[in-house]
């Protein structure tokens, strides 16, 4: 069963660019990554957020002892304003199937 994914990153202010520098870097990586359906990367106000989704959770459990995660929280660490915020999701289908809910 897939797994849905939001972590969420604020930057300090003066590292905006670094933060999103890594995090652009880290994507093509994390693409090729196995059981990767979907890594995708939006920014607001210094405010990064990534929405995953994995094949299953043996696949999220590999990409979090990953290279390319461990390379970006390398870089980026000490220019976050405090710790990531990371939840694992479980849908919640209503309406059309189709449009409520992530597929791969």
């Amino acid at each position: 069963m897939p797994v849905v994914v939001v972590a969420t990153m604020t930057a300090k202010p003066d590292s905006v660019d670094a933060v999103r520098s890594a995090c652009t870097e880290a994507i093509e990586a994390v693409h090729s990554e196995p059981g990767c359906e979907l890594y995708s990367l939006h920014e607001a106000d210094g405010t990064f957020v990534f929405v995953e989704q994995w094949a299953d959770e043996e696949s999220l459990k590999t990409h979090g002892t990953a290279p390319a995660i461990g390379k970006l929280f390398g870089a980026i660490g000490e220019h976050l304003d405090g710790a990531p915020d990371i939840k694992m999701l479980a849908p919640v289908v209503a309406g059309d199937p189709a449009k409520g809910q992530l597929r791969p």
